[in-house]
């Protein structure tokens, strides 16, 4: 049942309000991170969200995770007790994160990102010739 709010007295009309836009609430989600012979595992708690209302990217050695939960009932709400929240988290890369090959996966609302080590350069002999 939706609240009911007070009428304006009578014979008078009530101002008209412009409706404000509310304001984008973020929480930081949970996140556990593993180290593991090919680099680094990162599992992040994103209950509600979608893979259509996620956003992870790496731009300058950030790692941005950006999610938006969505209702499961289609419509609007007519009352509700709690409003989903989206969830946003950054992380400094280490250099030796290879960032062209990082994968996700998002199941069961957890966020699965493998960071692979980039391949480190092998030392070799570079010849010299005489000119």
């Amino acid at each position: 049942m939706a609240e009911r709010t007070v009428p304006a007295p009578t014979g008078q009309t009530a101002p008209a309000q412009e409706p404000t836009r509310a304001e984008e609430a973020y929480v930081p989600p949970p996140v556990d991170i593993y180290e593991d012979d090919q680099g680094l595992v990162v599992l992040a708690d994103l209950p509600g969200v979608e893979p259509r209302g996620l956003d992870v990217r790496v731009d300058r050695g950030v790692l941005t995770i950006q999610g938006r939960a969505a209702h499961l009932a289609a419509g609007d709400p007519v009352y509700r007790e709690y409003q989903l929240t989206g969830f946003f988290r950054q992380f400094q890369l280490p250099e030796e994160v290879d960032s062209t090959r990082i994968s996700a996966e998002l199941k069961h609302g957890v966020l699965m990102l493998r960071l692979p080590r980039a391949e480190r350069a092998q030392p070799r002999r570079i010849e010299v010739r005489a000119s």
